[in-house]
């Protein structure tokens, strides 16, 4: 079970280094009541230490991260779509790929951002975060429908957050049942839960035992908290259906992560699906380095 060198990990939830970490999370603001978010470097800040730092001023924030990805030994990594993404995919074939993040309370503008994001950049995926959303729009709502379609005519996964949100926001649209409706009435949909789907891990797992088409990221967790029961799925029944995911540099550092990760206790044959082939399967990264 020890932790296995030169796998060239891929990471479904990274980006640059902000220069302007408040202004990332500005449109998450009028869905914040309480005035003591305000305060925080990103809505979440209350639940992680050692927050990574902006970059500096002058700096070339690929150039940071790649640093950081080079040292740490993460081969690629999902991108959110961007000037600096293109960019970076640009300067690192292989190593970037791409996925747009939605609302879908425009659900026909929505959609058209989705195909074109496809037919421009070869988007790998679409994300989401169904309590961020202005107004929230639970995971089995109506107006997700069109993008889960869009997502299959397309052939690729939506990332969706699920259970209780870091931003200080009602948690019920992320409750881990309403993907149950979804798988049911999407067989062909693959759909990848994000940031632990905490405190409904265990039913997490009784739907992806249930569901083909429904997978796990530990995204926004470092290594030490990862779910007691999602590490026991893994070992098991599971081991096809948890992939890596990270938050750097949103709040977590790859020398966090990457320390911590040496003490999870995954089989030797579970890792390499872990760090990087169930996510070349699952978001066809083909081509990665």
């Amino acid at each position: 079970m020890a932790y296995p060198e030169n796998i060239g990990a891929i990471d479904l939830m990274i980006g640059f280094p902000f220069k302007d970490k408040k202004a990332v999370y500005e449109y998450l603001k009028p869905g914040i009541k309480d005035a003591g978010s305000d305060d925080l470097e990103m809505p979440a800040a209350y639940m992680f230490k050692d927050v990574p730092a902006e970059a500096e001023a002058d700096a070339d924030p690929i150039e940071v991260g790649f640093g950081e990805m080079n040292k740490w030994g993460v081969a690629g990594g999902l991108f959110g779509l961007s000037p600096t993404s293109i960019e970076a995919q640009k300067r690192y074939p292989g190593r970037v790929f791409l996925s747009l993040e939605v609302d879908p309370n425009e659900i026909t503008t929505t959609v058209r951002r989705i195909r074109e994001a496809h037919a421009d950049h070869g988007i790998k995926a679409v994300t989401t975060f169904p309590a961020g959303c202005i107004p929230q729009v639970p995971v089995s709502d109506r107006r997700y429908y069109p993008i889960y379609q869009t997502c299959i005519d397309l052939d690729i996964p939506i990332i969706a957050n699920a259970g209780i949100p870091g931003p200080r926001f009602p948690a019920e649209c992320q409750n881990v049942m309403h993907f149950d409706q979804v798988c049911y009435d999407f067989p062909e949909l693959r759909i990848v839960m994000r940031h632990g789907a905490e405190p409904w891990e265990e039913l997490a797992v009784k739907l992806m035992l249930k569901w083909p088409g429904l997978y796990y990221m530990p995204s926004a967790f470092a290594p030490k908290y990862y779910p007691e029961a999602i590490i026991k799925y893994a070992n098991s029944r599971g081991a096809d259906k948890i992939m890596y995911a990270g938050y750097y540099p949103a709040g977590l550092t790859l020398e966090r992560i990457f320390t911590d990760m040496r003490n999870v206790q995954l089989k030797d044959d579970v890792w390499p699906k872990f760090l990087r082939e169930n996510a070349i399967r699952v978001f066809k990264l083909d081509g990665a380095v």
